[in-house]
């Protein structure tokens, strides 16, 4: 795009001066009373206030009306825009002004009945000049390889609403899919988290940085709203991000939240994106106001989806905001931009470039393939939602360096069937691309675990003729081998080593619990010792809907899934194509199969694919949902694994679930007052019939009996029993959650 500059320059408090010019010529001068940018200022005020804005339908008159004023005062009778604005080049219009006029809403200029900045022919870019430095040194050339993405959404506790960062994640993969992009995710949402992987990759790695969340005005001035270790929140200045990105900005830095690109008290104050610049970004993107999550998601893939097209950056947030005008989205002039002098060129080269770098990185979900039909099976990128409290809490073990708080050789997702034990591990092995990924399925002996060899991608052949021939010598001691493989071999290739449905075929049943079975009893104590005596940065992670007793000499850490929250639930049904609220599903039966679910993931996919049959009138549906929930209640619960335990155990579960949330230790001891309480929890626990969960606060146990068990173990108790219950939890949780007392002791610890 062609670029020009504007001035508005202030010589003294009652007259002004406007400066127009081409790249390298002297500028065109006009001068501008006081009351002349008052009038303008004033009706700006009015038209686009917060609340009026967000009120408006689209294509609204008042806007354009807004706009035509606005291209009055920039062309002026010298007609400056009139004589560039035909250019088909289109033009970036690099305006520089203080205080008062740096809020106001260039985008809406209109000329002839057309918004200049969604022209297709001819589109104007306005771009808030925030500093007359270059950050980006030298003649800038693409990156001749896929574009690279820093992403980051920040989602605090008790921050409403939720976000759908993890559509917008999507949303970039796919948008981005043929040309290719490598997007790394700092999940844990906080500054030192940012901080650590700008570090890791060192300078010059990312081209984008995408930071996704909240922000809001805080004494005055902008506040990105971020998480502490512990998912708290924290109000992120300009100064607090610029520290944590350690002077390695990138070409572009997305701020994708509300009034992140406002000027704050009628542009006196810059804005989040303003001050970014001015703490070295080249170039940063935010929204003047509030901005739903549909429309900041559709910017957001159409803006990567160019830039990693090889479009320049100009034309990659023209081409963003047409499509948001285009599809009618309120929100398509709420989109700021501000950069300093860098040039705007493309950041990569476009995909059949030769010699073009290709993303070398397969999706996780590639490796969780079922071994008959090669189908997936865990939730793709675009279909996971939820979990970020326990994938927080899930790498912060597997990153842990031996010797601190928290480290294991292992991590165990378990819990009951559905609730994506596997799909949690493939979200895990996407979040740390650092790792190779060995991934077994189902029961493993030796002859199955030397397939690690061929899974590994090592430096060289030799070291895979190395490895291979180290593993086939079973005159030594497995530990030996392996302790040779990961001090040798593979001494420089962090390995994420992930047995899937661990419970098929390597656990035994022994006195109601379960135990490794001989050959695996084998294998996984041989390396996760070798993994501690090498301090290797190798991890292994298993999915099991079982527990089972930790190996000697190893260090085991359990992440137990519960059902999906209200909040997570919502995003889920949200992306099923039959289940979501606009499918022409009728809603009887939509609440119908949402509510047989009890918040399980699959069992959620199992009923929007059924609620289509078309051969099912509205009775059979019904019958037909309530049959797969039992189904899934029997696949879920085989071997009749709720009725090998005892009665107590079964009646526990039973007044348990009179309480539809999760709740304290001194809660369920409340409810199942009985001796051996204790050890009722603890077996449930360990078999998948009782969700033990944490606390988001306190990392406490918290226990909750899904509703799926429901049809099984509610007539295990009388009505006068379930009454009962529900009031011993209600005394309990009153004294716990509104009078604060301490729990009362209750026993060993499950």
């Amino acid at each position: 795009m062609e670029e020009f500059k504007l001035e508005i320059f202030a010589r003294t408090s009652d007259y002004t001066e406007l400066r127009f010019s081409r790249n390298g010529e002297a500028p065109a001068i006009r001068g501008l009373d006081r009351a002349t940018i008052d009038s303008l200022i004033g009706l700006v005020n009015r038209v686009y206030a917060e609340d009026s804005v967000a009120q408006r339908v689209f294509g609204s008159t008042d806007l354009r009306e807004l706009g035509e004023k606005l291209y009055d005062f920039l062309d002026g009778d010298e007609r400056w825009l009139d004589q560039v604005s035909a250019d088909p080049r289109g033009i970036a219009l690099r305006i520089s002004a203080e205080e008062r006029l740096r809020h106001l809403p260039w985008e809406l200029v209109v000329k002839n009945g057309s918004y200049l900045a969604v022209n297709e022919l001819t589109p104007l870019l306005p771009i808030r000049a925030s500093s007359a430095l270059t950050s980006v040194a030298g003649d800038v050339k693409p990156q001749n390889r896929p574009l690279r993405v820093l992403f980051m959404a920040t989602s605090p506790e008790g921050v409403e609403p939720v976000l759908s960062y993890e559509a917008e994640e999507s949303g970039i993969l796919t948008a981005t899919a043929n040309s290719g992009t490598e997007l790394v995710v700092e999940e844990s949402g906080t500054l030192e988290g940012l901080r650590f992987t700008a570090e890791s990759y060192g300078a010059g790695h990312f081209d984008v940085l995408h930071l996704s969340g909240h922000a809001t005005i805080d004494q005055g001035q902008p506040k990105f709203l971020v998480e502490n270790e512990l998912g708290g929140l924290v109000l992120a200045s300009v100064d607090d991000i610029a520290r944590a990105m350690v002077g390695q900005w990138p070409r572009l830095v997305f701020v994708s939240g509300c009034l992140t690109g406002g000027a704050p008290a009628a542009g006196s104050i810059p804005s989040m994106s303003e001050s970014l610049v001015k703490a070295g970004a080249p170039m940063v993107l935010g929204w003047a106001l509030p901005v739903g999550d549909v429309s900041a998601t559709a910017f957001a893939t159409h803006l990567y989806h160019a830039l990693a097209a090889g479009q320049p950056l100009d034309r990659s947030v023209v081409t963003a905001r047409q499509r948001l005008y285009t599809g009618q989205s309120r929100s398509w002039h709420l989109l700021r931009a501000y950069a300093d002098a860098s040039p705007l060129k493309p950041v990569v080269t476009p995909l059949n470039t030769a010699g073009r770098e290709r993303v070398r990185v397969r999706h996780a979900a590639d490796e969780f393939l079922d071994p008959q039909t090669r189908i997936s099976r865990v939730a793709s990128r675009a279909g996971f939602v939820g979990r970020r409290r326990v994938i927080q809490r899930c790498l912060r073990t597997l990153k842990q360096p031996f010797g601190s708080p928290g480290a294991a050789q292992a991590l165990v997702l378990q819990g009951m069937g559905g609730l994506g034990k596997s799909t949690l591990a493939s979200r895990l092995l996407e979040r740390m691309p650092t790792h190779q990924r060995v991934v077994w399925f189902g029961r493993i002996d030796l002859t199955k675990f030397r397939e690690l060899t061929s899974a590994v991608a090592f430096r060289t052949l030799d070291q895979q003729a190395e490895a291979a021939a180290m593993l086939a010598r079973d005159d030594i001691d497995l530990f030996v081998r392996l302790r040779h493989l990961l001090d040798g071999p593979l001494d420089q290739i962090p390995c994420l080593f992930v047995f899937d449905d661990f419970e098929d075929g390597n656990l035994e049943e022994r006195d109601g619990a379960y135990v490794l079975a001989p050959e695996i009893a084998r294998i996984l104590p041989a390396l996760l010792r070798a993994i501690d005596e090498t301090n290797s940065p190798s991890r292994v992670i298993i999915t099991s809907r079982y527990r089972f007793p930790i190996p000697a000499g190893t260090t085991l850490r359990v992440e137990a899934l519960e059902t999906l929250t209200e909040v997570e639930q919502t995003k889920k049904v949200a992306n099923l194509p039959n289940l979501r609220p606009q499918s022409p599903v009728g809603a009887g039966v939509k609440d119908r199969a949402i509510l047989a679910a009890c918040g399980n993931p699959r069992l959620l996919d199992w009923l929007d694919r059924i609620i289509v049959d078309p051969g099912l009138d509205l009775d059979e549906l019904i019958t037909a949902i309530e049959n797969e929930a039992a189904r899934f209640r029997e696949s879920i619960f085989a071997q009749k694994l709720l009725g090998t335990q005892s009665p107590d155990l079964q009646r526990m579960l039973a007044k348990l679930n009179s309480v539809e949330l999760p709740v304290p230790a001194a809660t369920v001891h409340a409810v199942h007052d009985h001796p051996e309480a204790a050890a009722h929890i603890r077996r449930a626990a360990e078999l998948g019939l009782l969700e033990e969960g944490a606390d988001p606060e306190t990392g406490e146990p918290r226990y909750f009996v899904s509703n799926v068990l429901r049809p099984l173990i509610r007539p295990l108790i009388t009505d006068d029993e379930y009454r009962e219950a529900c009031a011993a939890a209600a005394r309990s949780l009153y004294r716990i959650w509104v009078l604060e007392e301490p729990p009362a002791e209750t026993g060993p610890k499950p």
